[in-house]
């Protein structure tokens, strides 16, 4: 935005050829506050752009085409919440369009949670000025007030991403905060436990119903979400398998189903007889992610386990069981659903077989 107009901003590395190919755009001018080239934004600037360009440089398309669906198979977000909530006296909610297309875009509950909590969070840090007006320094004076409460990189990233999402996808501003500063990604390696704690874990469960769940978690490797999405019908005892529908990212997938936690199923199945989910609460319905939570860390707990045990960290630990047990790890990565095999490989890092044939300098 250019004294409150859209501009195409140009930006790039000093280049002749460039140079000489911005100035046979129609008026193209300079900013020093940008420092870049831009020309109106206009469809007809556009078509302009991309023919003047063509086989002379790489531009990324995706910014000027932000909405596109993000997701056609995302169940619909109940957006009508945000917008029915009582007025707060001196507090800002998120505005109309930032709802709207967040709706349109299909995102995520999830994400739709979190970039409303996030965007409101930094409105009303700025609420004395219009949205219009906010600049780089409100965005980083508000980036560094999280900061200084010593909050995690990722939850900086998804505030950045929140307010951003307003800037370029709401009111269509490509890249007008491209200056604003991201942390750097942590790495940090999965937690894991070890076969015999994992089977002391199923073994000091409640009952029969809580121990299934901790089975499967475990030899499935799913995530909490997948386990209480699961229906009968995804149990395919003929095959040995899971079918896990739309899982993160919308895929599906099959995994591992375990002679022996198919056994308890049955007995399972007998007893508690469920109706359309493979887990449910007393009165029907899907189980609550937090009962799930609660059966993992009261079992970890009779169970003497010293680390802090949740549902994912029973999924790490199926993948790192396979992968030291010499399983694969493309097999490994299909049966996680991971897109890409760099998130699978992660798990070389804790697995003991790496190290095993490694002569400690001291022995």
């Amino acid at each position: 935005m250019i004294q409150n107009q859209k501009m195409i901003g140009i930006k790039f590395m000093p280049d002749k050829l460039i140079q000489a190919l911005i100035k046979s755009l129609p008026d193209p001018k300079w900013s020093q506050r940008h420092n870049m080239a831009y020309i109106p934004n206009t469809k007809e600037n556009l078509g302009i752009l991309y023919n003047t360009f063509r086989g002379a440089v790489w531009i990324n398309y995706n910014r000027f085409f932000t909405n596109k669906p993000q997701n056609s198979y995302n169940e619909t977000v109940d957006i009508a919440y945000y917008r029915k909530r009582k007025p707060i006296p001196d507090y800002r909610y998120c505005p109309e369009e930032y709802l709207l297309k967040l709706e349109l875009k299909r995102y995520a509950k999830s994400t739709v949670r979190t970039y409303v909590f996030f965007f409101e969070m930094f409105i009303n840090h700025c609420r004395h000025k219009d949205l219009q007006t906010i600049d780089e320094i409100d965005i980083r004076a508000f980036l560094q007030q999280l900061i200084q409460r010593n909050v995690s990189n990722s939850y900086l990233n998804q505030a950045i991403n929140a307010i951003k999402f307003y800037y370029e996808v709401v009111m269509d501003m490509p890249n007008r905060f491209y200056e604003i500063e991201r942390p750097r990604r942590e790495f940090k390696l999965p937690k894991v436990i070890s076969k015999d704690e994992v089977l002391s874990l199923i073994e000091n469960a409640n009952n029969l119903k809580h121990k299934c769940i901790i089975s499967l978690l475990y030899s499935s490797g799913l995530r909490r979400s997948e386990l209480l999405n699961l229906k009968l019908a995804d149990v395919d005892s003929k095959r040995m398998l899971i079918r896990v529908e739309g899982s993160k990212g919308n895929k599906d997938r099959h995994t591992l189903l375990s002679q022996t936690v198919l056994e308890d199923l049955r007995l399972y199945f007998r007893e508690w007889k469920p109706r359309e989910y493979l887990f449910e609460g007393q009165k029907g319905g899907r189980y609550s992610p937090q009962s799930v939570l609660k059966i993992v860390k009261e079992a970890a707990l009779k169970a003497k386990v010293r680390q802090s045990v949740t549902p994912h960290v029973l999924r790490h630990s199926f993948a790192t069981h396979l992968l030291e047990s010499g399983v694969d790890l493309r097999q490994i990565q299909v049966l996680l659903g991971h897109g890409s095999s760099k998130t699978t490989e992660i798990y070389t890092h804790v697995a003991t077989n790496t190290f095993k044939n490694i002569k400690n300098p001291l022995d």
